[in-house]
């Protein structure tokens, strides 16, 4: 699985390498899995469909298997344009609109599935109203101290599988800790405490946490020892007794908070988690 998106300037080289592996025989396209999103400066329903196909242009490939709407807000042409306070400054677009837009893609063969990314649940009742293709997924900051139970048992109730991005809570992020956490999660003394009991890394114990809630998780690494790690989930079982200690850690906290967007009228974290 490649989770690409125009914002992680990403897709150039998850294509150029992904081409030369199947050039190489090494892999066929259909054994890859991949991810790719629409970014807030491109909710204008007209530009939906050609922001795709210029993504399709930099990965080298005639489809992809998902894409997403990365964030319910809508903002101006420049991706990250910022007023004098400093905040995104808002585009008049509805996320409804949008995904008629993404229906579009699907129905034109871009892209095989649509999904969302960072939605509330008012915003994916929404988002239900008006579907003729529900979103396969919605893609949220998922870990023990960002449960989400209420939004995961919704989407799931009508079919939305949540995958967890972040499930190791975002260690590579500047502000991974803050005055209102624990610490940091993957030091978190009952993380480690579990680690030490099943013999796994505490990475693995978070990961096989999302498996074992039927979560899809989708952890970050760029060191090729720990990717091999963050595989070798499937060997164990995590007991409900441990499962319910690590739901027990939550406390509703977020790393991926996006401040420059909490004035807009589609900032999604304002809502009752």
């Amino acid at each position: 699985h490649f989770d690409c998106a125009a914002y992680y300037n990403n897709e150039k080289f998850v294509g150029m390498a992904i081409n030369e592996k199947i050039k190489e025989g090494v892999i066929k396209r259909e054994e890859i899995f991949i991810t790719d999103k629409l970014w807030n400066n491109k909710h204008n329903p007209e530009e939906v469909v050609d922001t795709l196909k210029d993504s399709l242009k930099l990965l080298g490939l005639d489809y992809i298997d998902l894409y997403l709407i990365h964030w319910p807000m809508s903002t101006t042409e420049t991706p990250v344009a910022r007023d004098s306070q400093n905040r995104f400054i808002e585009s008049i677009y509805s996320y409804l609109d949008t995904w008629k837009a993404m229906e579009r893609c699907v129905q034109l063969g871009l892209t095989k599935s649509i999904g969302i990314s960072n939605f509330n649940m008012k915003q994916v009742k929404d988002i239900l109203g008006i579907a003729t293709i529900i979103p396969v997924v919605n893609q949220v900051e998922n870990h023990p101290y960002l449960t989400q139970n209420k939004l995961k048992e919704f989407c799931e109730t009508n079919g939305i599988l949540l995958t967890a991005y972040g499930p190791l809570g975002s260690p590579y992020r500047p502000y991974k800790r803050t005055k209102s956490t624990k610490g940091i999660l993957l030091d978190d003394p009952m993380v480690k405490k579990l680690a030490a009991k099943y013999k796994k890394t505490n990475a693995q114990i978070l990961i096989r946490f999302q498996i074992q809630r039927g979560v899809l998780v989708i952890p970050k690494s760029s060191h090729p020892v720990r990717q091999k790690e963050n595989f070798n989930v499937w060997d164990f079982e995590i007991s409900t007794e441990d499962m319910d200690s690590l739901e027990s850690l939550n406390q509703n906290l977020r790393y991926v908070k996006i401040e420059p967007a909490q004035h807009m009228k589609d900032y999604p974290f304002n809502e009752e988690l």
